[in-house]
């Protein structure tokens, strides 16, 4: 790959990314809705404290779906941060690590996903893996699920 397409290969992973958490945000605002006008629609009840039951559990629902789309509103700032016009020569954030099987992108904790038929695993920079992997360059050896393996390319 040229210099030109490395850049744009990584501007196509962080917009994917990005896709991929702007739909995960739009889902789970609709789900925090869903469960506030289940909280609006419990009607009082002969059987007394199933109503302040269903009510109470709607709104911890609702509680836990804000606190999935902080989380996500985070990943998703984070993500923006990620500086893909750049080349790097040892792995960090922004930088394209690939092997053999997998290609590792070190931007945001979205896991394995399947983008252009190729699968690549979208790391936070924080994760365990990521650190690990944080100064190596191309040639180095790391082990990755029990396996080890070596950096066949990477900017």
């Amino acid at each position: 790959m040229t210099r030109e397409e490395k850049i744009l290969y990584k501007q196509q992973l962080k917009q994917a990314g990005l896709d991929l958490i702007g739909q995960r945000i739009a889902n789970t605002r609709q789900q925090m809705e869903e469960a506030q006008e289940a909280a609006n629609q419990e009607g009082k009840s002969s059987a007394g404290d199933k109503y302040e039951t269903a009510r109470a559990m709607s709104h911890l629902q609702k509680d836990m779906f804000a606190r999935q789309l902080a989380e996500q509103t985070r990943e998703q700032a984070a993500l923006h941060a990620v500086e893909t016009d750049r080349l790097y020569d040892t792995a960090r954030a922004g930088a394209v690590l690939q092997n053999e099987k997998l290609t590792f992108f070190i931007a945001a904790g979205l896991g394995k996903q399947t983008i252009g038929g190729k699968t690549i695993l979208f790391l936070a920079p924080q994760a365990p893996l990521a650190q690990q992997l944080q100064h190596k360059k191309q040639g180095d050896h790391f082990v990755f699920n029990g396996i080890q393996t070596i950096i066949a390319d990477l900017f």
